[in-house]
């Protein structure tokens, strides 16, 4: 008998191949799913309602329950139990006395004789699954769904367990609305695209395949791996333990799924060719702002002077400079964090690498130009005008102070993000 605390749910499709297992030993797992009997012996329910195995006897009563230290009898007249191999009904008389314990190899080898024995004992790598099958679940897995979702237990079970014959992308996450990661809803998205690229690809094989970590689901893989934040990608190759660069650098290259694409293929030789879901967003919007152009100019058809007009043209321009100086082309290209979440809990908005920054940086960074640009407007209008000199001095004075402020707040971010930069105006 082996009575085990961690017996996995057979029912559940993962651990099919353990059922199976069993099942070709002729190993039978009581109701308990505590207790498992060799084919030499019967599950059985006692007296006081515990379950354990008995030897089989000429007058065995199948699907009953015998202590395995003793042989089948008939008991108070309507139900069989194992008793003693001394009490006066045992049917067996004490022909099949027990001899020490068999393991399950043991078993095996003599299915052909007559063996009394109710014990099994397992190795203790008996649960670990062949590489074969291990790589047969996870191809059905990853059939269902690009990305597999890990615990703890089934990151050691695929990932850590040794040999391997393949290579695992792993995503380190934390989905959970709780979390507040709104870069990690942004990411996953992504690396969605990439898993279901080679999923659906002609060059797909079981030498790769995806994989994702929850905080929540498997907060012992985060200990393990030393990490302290999300999203984190990482490459498990098919030998060894990973290197710095099977760290993928999200802050300096962003996480584009064709990003991750190209940092799998560095890594693993393999070629991902990124099929994106159509995404008719930005055509809709177009063919709108198309509409109220066409319409605009429609309704004024006989008043067109405004086209003449230098301050629209001005704003206009204005507008595409602020967003081309303040990194917006570099995000869509790279698809950097909106921003980044410490370990600490603490939010940062300024990426204090000269070669990366986060979404919200960039807005900061139009409204410091927007800042600058609005007080040298009011110091050229406080020259130019003819108004009264008191105005004229209040803007030439606030256009000073404007210029002045968030120009060295322009600045002291450079210095942030140029270490070692050594000027400074206002602020350091």
């Amino acid at each position: 008998m082996s009575a085990l605390k961690d017996l996995p749910d057979l029912t559940q499709p993962e651990n099919t191949m353990i059922g199976k297992r069993l099942k070709e030993m002729g190993v039978e797992i009581c109701p308990d799913k505590l207790h498992l009997c060799p084919a030499t012996a019967d599950c059985c329910k006692k007296e006081d309602g515990k379950w354990d195995c008995c030897p089989k006897t000429a007058a065995n009563a199948p699907g009953q329950i015998f202590y395995s230290s003793g042989e089948c009898c008939h008991m108070y007249g309507f139900f069989w139990n194992c008793c003693p191999r001394s009490y006066p009904n045992a049917s067996g008389g004490g022909a099949g006395s027990i001899k020490g314990n068999l393991t399950y190899l043991e078993v095996l080898g003599r299915g052909s004789q007559r063996v009394h024995q109710g014990t099994l004992v397992l190795p203790k790598d008996f649960w670990a699954q062949t590489l074969g099958e291990r790589v047969q679940e996870l191809v059905d897995l990853s059939a269902k769904r690009g990305i597999i979702r890990f615990t703890g237990d089934k990151f050691r079970q695929f990932i850590k367990a040794t040999p391997r014959n393949y290579s695992f992308i792993i995503m380190l996450t934390a989905l959970a609305p709780h979390r507040q990661c709104l870069v990690c809803r942004h990411a996953y998205d992504e690396y969605q695209i990439v898993a279901n690229s080679w999923r659906y690809s002609q060059s797909s094989n079981n030498k790769l395949f995806f994989g994702m970590v929850d905080f929540d689901e498997g907060p012992d893989v985060f200990s393990a791996l030393g990490m302290n934040s999300a999203p984190v990608f990482m490459h498990f190759p098919e030998k060894g333990k990973p290197k710095k660069s099977d760290h993928m650098d999200i802050q300096r290259i962003g996480f584009q799924a064709e990003t991750i694409a190209r940092w799998i293929a560095e890594r693993t030789d393999i070629q991902i060719r990124v099929f994106r879901p159509p995404n008719y967003s930005g055509t809709i919007a177009m063919v709108i702002l198309f509409a109220l152009i066409a319409a605009l100019l429609y309704m004024r058809r006989n008043n067109l002077d405004f086209l003449y007009n230098k301050t629209s043209w001005g704003l206009a321009s204005l507008c595409i400079i602020f967003a081309m100086t303040s990194g917006q082309m570099w995000n869509h290209i790279r698809g950097p964090p909106f921003m980044h979440r410490n370990s600490r809990g603490s939010v940062g908005y300024i990426h204090t690498s000269s070669g990366g920054q986060f979404v919200v940086e960039t807005y900061i960074i139009v409204v410091l130009n927007a800042a600058v640009v609005l007080g040298m407007i009011l110091l050229h209008e406080a020259a130019a005008s003819r108004g009264e000199s008191k105005k004229r001095k209040i803007m030439a004075v606030t256009g000073l102070a404007i210029v002045s402020i968030f120009f060295s707040l322009l600045l002291s971010v450079f210095r942030m993000k140029a270490q070692g930069y050594p000027y400074s105006f206002l602020f350091k």
